[in-house]
């Protein structure tokens, strides 16, 4: 909570600057975003590969039907939040928000301040590539049994997450505050404001219609009300909302989940594993707010664009619920490479994206507990 208010804090600051602030300190601030977003484009390449490659040799070590089910569902969840956001986006959006080149803006207009120089940091490969990696030395980790390999990429997350939390983390709101700076001198922030006002609301009626879905499958399945079951995961959904970390959430959500009634050591097995690939929520979030901004540009976008975006959104962020805003930073990515993001469009996604990022987090571990109820009715004696 204490990273959502430093960028609303930053967003507020930033817009009053841009109204005092002189060009040349203007300038200064756009130096500091020209480096910090090339650093940003390096290590994101370097995120996928050290999130994905042990999230995957972690769940390969795990053998046996209830692994595949859960991972399938989990999987299925995840695209089915993809799609409903994208359906419900392309139909409210276009009503919402006009196409005005808001951000585009950023980056020709005339007197948009620029940066005294930048420092250029060329990523070691690229996005597909990291992601081919990841899974190549994941799956290889998982079936070779090889130690010191998981224990070096164990330690080489470490170090990203050091990063993100050290480097990053801390840095962004500064960097948000040079974005909304040069969009207010720029005279777009009204615009972008107002967007993010419909965004917000759709996304989050979005959530409410998406985990009474979730749950009505469950009930379905399992011969019980959802609404109840629902309502006994209230406590992991507002634990959620204060921790923004499924990770952290897992003590809740276990207990929450027993109280379900589902098989101890089915809670114990579908609870941590899901912390970490189901992503309904934040997938939601994420195609929702990248299909505004494309509208709002008037960036050419189709089904079958966000199609393959979608499909690898779902397994580019397994694993980055560890770490607040993880999810956004994952798949910086996918966005640049799959549907034309600029440095200034990952800026707006990562404000956007933070700004309700605890109730992304809050969707994903609620909707752990409708799995948990699917996969226990499945396997009603299940060894883990």
């Amino acid at each position: 909570m204490k990273l959502l208010w430093r960028i609303l804090a930053a967003i507020a600051l930033g817009i009053g600057a841009g109204y005092v602030v002189p060009l040349w300190g203007a300038r200064v601030f756009m130096t500091f975003n020209a480096i910090f977003s090339q650093f940003l484009g390096f290590l994101i390449p370097l995120l996928i590969l050290g999130y994905v490659a042990p999230a995957i040799a972690e769940i390969g070590t795990k053998a046996g039907k209830m692994l595949a089910a859960t991972a399938l569902i989990a999987y299925a969840m995840t695209l089915a939040s993809g799609w409903f956001a994208f359906g419900v986006s392309a139909w409210t959006f276009p009503m919402l928000i006009h196409p005005d080149g808001s951000v585009a803006a950023l980056e020709s207009g005339a007197a948009a301040p620029e940066a005294f120089f930048t420092v250029e940091m060329p990523p070691l490969f690229g996005v597909m590539s990291a992601l081919v990696l990841a899974f190549v030395m994941g799956l290889g980790m998982a079936y070779s049994n090889s130690t010191a390999l998981k224990r070096g990429f164990n330690e080489f997350r470490d170090i990203i997450t050091r990063t993100i939390m050290g480097v990053i983390i801390p840095l962004l709101p500064v960097y948000i505050f040079g974005i909304f700076l040069s969009m207010t001198m720029e005279g777009q922030v009204g615009r972008v404001l107002l967007t993010f006002v419909s965004i917000i609301a759709v996304i989050f009626a979005m959530h409410i219609l998406l985990l009474l879905g979730q749950f009505t499958i469950a009930g379905i399945i399992d011969r019980r009300n959802p609404l109840t079951a629902l309502k006994t995961m209230l406590p992991a959904y507002f634990t959620a909302l204060g921790t923004q970390s499924s990770a952290a959430t897992i003590p809740v959500t276990l207990r929450q989940v027993k109280t379900l009634g589902v098989n101890e050591s089915t809670a114990g097995f579908v609870v941590p594993l899901c912390a970490t690939i189901h992503m309904s929520g934040s997938t939601l979030k994420i195609t929702s707010c990248a299909l505004a901004l494309m509208i709002m540009q008037g960036m050419p976008w189709s089904a079958g664009q966000f199609a393959g975006f979608i499909a690898m959104l779902g397994i580019t962020i397994i694993a980055a619920p560890g770490v607040p805003g993880g999810a956004i930073m994952a798949s910086l990515g996918l966005l640049s490479s799959m549907l034309g993001f600029s440095e200034a469009d990952n800026a707006l996604m990562i404000a956007l994206y933070i700004t309700m990022d605890s109730f992304g987090t809050a969707c994903n571990v609620t909707g752990d507990g409708a799995i948990a109820l699917i996969i226990n009715r499945l396997f009603p004696s299940p060894k883990p």
